[in-house]
């Protein structure tokens, strides 16, 4: 492994031979370690090595045996580097050999970035049993659906059975409660068979607060700098060097022991480093140097409210070099337009011009005065390819952030639920799908906890009743700590097959089938797109130009109709209907718009129609 600085070395357990395991820890903060190997009782001392690192090699250990880490003579700790913790956060670590899965991928790519579709999933409450074996046997509907990248929110270990993964405290540890490496491995493998790329979500602005017992090895955390969730991750201060060689090295095990293609960094805003090179940077490097030599493709998302191209741009240009971030302007703009909500963060938008901007430059917010935040925000990404802006009108933050956790189908209805599928799927970007959206599922997506410590639950239901303060969302606050709100977040399988949800089906199958066979539809380059308004109110055009033609998407987000011109066509050169979100396939009510393109006519309120350019009119 590449060393990022003189003395660093790989944390955690590493099998070196038969039977024969290297356990290697950063503790600074201790005078002397020890490890001691739970089924025996047998204690090794373990050699200091220079910039506080600990290591031992021990003989005759099985995959599986149990350890602890104890600190100074005193204090039982599990490794910080557990690739597995079976009896939860407060148990011992296990021991997992990393070579031992028999992969069947080796001829595996992942999609290139203009073919990315990503499909949300919660592990815990995607399936009944809510474990990576489960999700298995849904490959074959996310294949159908069209989807090419399916995201699992994050997996490491965090305390108890339900959680959404935000409260992780050992970061290379898939959760036992899913199934562990072992299920996690199963999953990917599974994955790549059928197709589909694998992103993971993973924490790097803070641990959980359960369990998390980092401080008693090292200065993994400063007080410099604040978080929603208390101490931020010490990136720039004393000890530095090594927390981010830790979390780097997490970063790379996941893509070399469980062959993730693709990384989400959750809240990277939250991320703070004032050093020469920003840990995102250098991750990015390490990954690009990795990808190299491994010969592997891998890509990385961030997630941050700035709006900073900075962060996409290629490192050869002076950016980060990540390859995608998360665009939460496309989903406030359209989330705001079709439900009238301004509250919260939804107070900077609820224009059609939000959305207009967002579909067509990328970022709503550039250099441009923010309400919410207080100042100017953003800088304009329309340079920068429309993949690397990844759209979604639903997300786990945006449902499940929610006092009670509706979908936007539950708040909007059916007709404009497919308006909003029609502009997320056929809009510049990599779009993004949550978890049973494709059949306009109502069941919530709630927050939900199971921590072991009585003053933390307390914590967490008062923490989010004062969240939601701002939106003023009426009703109670489900109780995350109760099993039914867990439960009533499952999604519905029996579903997709009943009266109008398999319409809704329908719709978002005919969206991404078209968007996969068209070239025009996956450009990148966003002057290939031209979006303008239709009418005073809620009623837009957008113009996909590219290797197969032009397609006009017309879609009214207003609840009147819209007499609209759109330019007249030649005969014989014009447009013909592509598809309808009002044919009865789909769940409308089959008043068809005109199969060919008129220079004039009504478009009817919470609308989408998809016209394409007939043979020869040119590119």
């Amino acid at each position: 492994m590449q060393r990022i600085f003189p003395g660093s070395l790989p944390v955690g357990p590493q099998k070196t031979g038969p039977a024969i395991w290297r356990f290697t820890v950063w503790a600074p903060n201790c005078k002397c370690l020890d490890l001691l190997l739970d089924a025996s009782g047998v204690t090794v001392p373990m050699e200091p090595l220079p910039g506080g690192y600990y290591t031992a090699e021990v003989s005759g250990l099985a995959d599986g045996a149990r350890y602890w880490y104890v600190l100074d003579g005193e204090t039982r700790r599990a490794d910080p580097a557990s690739r597995l913790q079976p009896d939860d956060v407060h148990g011992p670590s296990a021991l997992v050999d990393a070579d031992a899965f028999a992969w069947t991928d080796a001829a595996f790519a992942p999609p290139p970035p203009d073919r990315r579709v990503y499909y949300e999933i919660h592990v815990g409450t995607f399936t009944p049993q809510g474990t990576f074996d489960a999700v298995i046997d849904r490959l074959p509907h996310l294949r159908a659906l069209g989807v090419t990248c399916l995201e699992l929110m994050p997996v490491a270990q965090f305390p108890g059975g339900r959680n959404w993964g935000y409260d992780g405290v050992f970061p290379f540890a898939a959760s036992a409660a899913y199934g562990g490496p072992a299920g996690l491995a199963r999953l990917v493998d599974a994955c790549h068979g059928a197709g589909l790329a694998v992103v993971l979500d993973v924490v790097y602005n803070h641990l959980g607060p359960e369990g998390n017992y980092l401080r008693d090895f090292g200065p993994y955390f400063t007080d410099r700098y604040r978080t929603p969730w208390g101490e931020a991750v010490n990136y720039d201060g004393p000890g530095s060097a090594a927390v981010r060689e830790f979390f780097i090295q997490n970063a790379l095990s996941w893509l070399r022991d469980f062959h993730i293609d693709g990384l989400r960094l959750d809240a990277t805003h939250a991320i703070f480093d004032q050093g020469p090179v920003h840990v995102l940077a250098e991750l990015a490097g390490r990954v690009a140097d990795w990808r190299a030599r491994a010969g592997r493709q891998a890509f990385l998302v961030a997630e941050t409210h700035m709006n900073d191209p900075a962060v996409i741009t290629d490192a050869a240009a002076g950016g980060m070099g990540l390859d995608g971030v998360w665009n939460d302007d496309f989903h406030h703009a359209a989330h705001a337009l079709l439900t009238g909500e301004r509250r919260g963060y939804y107070a900077d938008y609820g224009s059609r011009d939000d959305l207009l901007l967002a579909m067509a430059d990328g970022f709503a917010y550039a250099d441009r005065a923010s309400p919410f935040f207080g100042h100017v925000r953003g800088r304009s990404a329309a340079h920068l390819p429309a993949d690397r802006l990844v759209n979604c009108i639903q997300n786990h933050d945006q449902v499940g952030n929610r006092a009670r956790g509706e979908r936007l189908v539950s708040l909007v209805g059916p007709a404009a639920a497919r308006v909003a599928a029609a502009l997320l799927l056929l809009s510049p970007g990599s779009p993004l799908l949550f978890m049973g959206e494709e059949w306009g599922e109502t069941q919530p997506f709630l927050y939900f906890i199971s921590h072991l410590d009585a003053g933390l639950v307390d914590a967490v239901r008062k923490g989010r009743k004062k969240e939601f303060a701002s939106f003023r969302w009426r009703g109670a606050v489900p109780d995350p700590f109760d099993v039914a709100t867990f439960a009533a977040s499952r999604l519905d399988w029996d579903k997709p097959a009943a009266p109008g949800h398999a319409a809704m089906l329908a719709w978002y199958k005919a969206l991404l089938a078209l968007r996969a066979a068209s070239p025009a539809l996956c450009e990148t380059r966003r002057e290939r797109t031209k979006v303008w308004p239709l009418d005073g109110l809620g009623a837009l055009a957008m113009e996909r130009r590219g290797a197969d033609g032009r397609f006009l998407v017309l879609c009214n987000c207003g609840k009147r109709a819209a007499r609209v011109s759109v330019g007249a066509s030649a005969p014989g050169r014009g447009y013909a209907r592509a598809c309808d979100s009002d044919e009865a396939r789909f769940g409308g009510a089959g008043a068809l718009l005109p199969g060919r393109l008129a220079a004039t006519f009504t478009l009817p309120p919470l609308r989408a129609v998809v016209y394409k350019c007939e043979e020869g009119f040119g590119a």
